[in-house]
């Protein structure tokens, strides 16, 4: 008993001295940035250990999704108040926070006009055939699943998420005979969570030879190119930030501690520029401090769908910046149609293969700008990627809180995949 006990304050010291991961991480984003200028030639070989990374998180992604929002939807269908008050508080929030972000990114080009005498000549390519529209009857169609097996293969989330509300509106419909498969569910669910550690736990040498490699090939000189307009990015993106604290302080939150919470899931969105990797550790991280899972369940990925606050704040500083550039005089007519498309584009073109492209590129083409411009700022957009996908991580996490306040949704205990409650705990 005695060599046990002593051992043990020998062990919680060695837990204690190990490293938090957030700050794995922050180091391998700064290993891989120097890597990356100092030994270009190695860097350029690691982009596999990045690209096998962010597919073993994109394999998590569709069964998470998936089971989440048959769980949420599940647990809140005997309180049909309650989850008609949760989406819609979401869709209002995510799209005044929209407007708001495409506003302060046209006010900003405004002020330092960045793209003013900027050179035209293309630093970068634009996928072939990159569409300036977006179908809305396609677009509606597309997401009723006629093969729910292909919407999931091919990461088609918004299907997914169609069939998974209507799934866990039937079971919450036929009572008692739905709980089997919900604990089959429930359990896919704690699985997934469990798959996302282990795979979570190797993110600071991915992020490493992530952060390696871009710096390898894209290198300072493209950067300073543009530098401008990066720097104006950034200055919205800590404007953005601000935003989200006053709310979080205003909703009784502490968004210093809300911050830290999500701190390793805005790293690896900063890193990976990927919001798919990021979801699942999101998810896990604010079910551990308390949101419950069925609140989080629905309207995480929502907010990943419909709510990319980073991402539209560039589309609008985007958008100025290449109409200065082209001259084309940003008037009161022409700064409504921006904000106005702008909302619409970014909301339609969620379910379409380079999203955001398309919502630039529908913009563009409706105030006279060519939708080649794209190509000038494409050297500079992994840079510019990197900070608006991280912005995302805290948009989300404020539309959960948010949402949680609003909707009247009591916080529980700190959880680690709990067992899923029973709906009558829910009402």
């Amino acid at each position: 008993m005695t060599t046990r006990n002593a051992s043990s304050p020998s062990c919680a010291s060695v837990r204690r001295r190990r490293i938090p991961l957030p700050i794995q991480m922050l180091l391998g984003l700064i290993i891989g940035a120097l890597t990356g200028f100092l030994a270009p030639h190695i860097a350029t070989g690691l982009q596999p250990i990045g690209t096998a990374f962010i597919q073993a998180i994109k394999m998590i992604v569709v069964p998470l999704v998936f089971t989440a929002i048959t769980l949420g939807i599940y647990q809140m269908g005997n309180s049909v108040s309650r989850l008609g008050r949760v989406s819609l508080i979401s869709m209002i929030y995510f799209f005044i926070a929209t407007i708001f972000s495409v506003a302060i990114g046209l006010w900003l080009n405004a002020m330092f006009h960045p793209g003013a005498g900027a050179d035209l000549s293309q630093h970068g390519s634009l996928p072939a055939h990159i569409a300036v529209s977006v179908d809305w009857t396609k677009f509606f169609l597309d997401m009723i699943p006629a093969n729910l097996v292909v919407a999931m293969s091919g990461n088609n989330l918004l299907p997914v998420l169609v069939f998974a509300v209507l799934l866990g509106l039937a079971l919450s419909a036929i009572g008692e005979r739905a709980r089997p498969l919900v604990n089959v569910l429930d359990a896919l669910m704690g699985a997934v969570f469990k798959i996302t550690d282990w795979v979570i736990s190797l993110s600071p040498i991915a992020i490493f030879a992530i952060i390696a490699w871009l710096f390898a090939t894209k290198g300072v000189g493209t950067l300073l190119a543009l530098a401008k307009l990066v720097g104006v990015m950034y200055l919205g993106l800590a404007l953005l930030l601000v935003f989200f604290a006053v709310i979080l302080r205003a909703i009784g939150e502490r968004p210093v501690k809300v911050f830290r919470e999500v701190s390793e899931p805005f790293l690896l969105a900063f890193a990976t520029r990927s919001s798919e990797a990021t979801l699942p550790l999101h998810m896990e991280k604010l079910i551990a401090h308390g949101v419950p899972k069925s609140l989080a369940s629905l309207v995480l990925p929502l907010g990943y769908a419909f709510n990319r606050d980073g991402s539209i704040l560039y589309f609008g500083l985007a958008v100025g910046f290449l109409a200065d550039a082209y001259r084309v005089p940003l008037d009161w007519p022409t700064l409504l149609s921006i904000i106005l498309v702008t909302t619409l584009a970014s909301k339609g073109s969620a379910n379409v293969p380079s999203g955001g492209l398309v919502a630039v590129a529908m913009v563009l083409s409706t105030i006279g700008v060519p939708v080649e411009a794209l190509a000038v700022i494409a050297g500079v957009d992994a840079f510019l990627d990197m900070g608006r996908t991280a912005i995302n991580v805290i948009s989300n996490t404020v539309a959960v809180k948010l949402v949680m306040k609003l909707a009247d949704v009591p916080r529980e205990e700190a959880q680690d995949a709990a067992p899923l409650p029973a709906r009558s705990e829910l009402g």
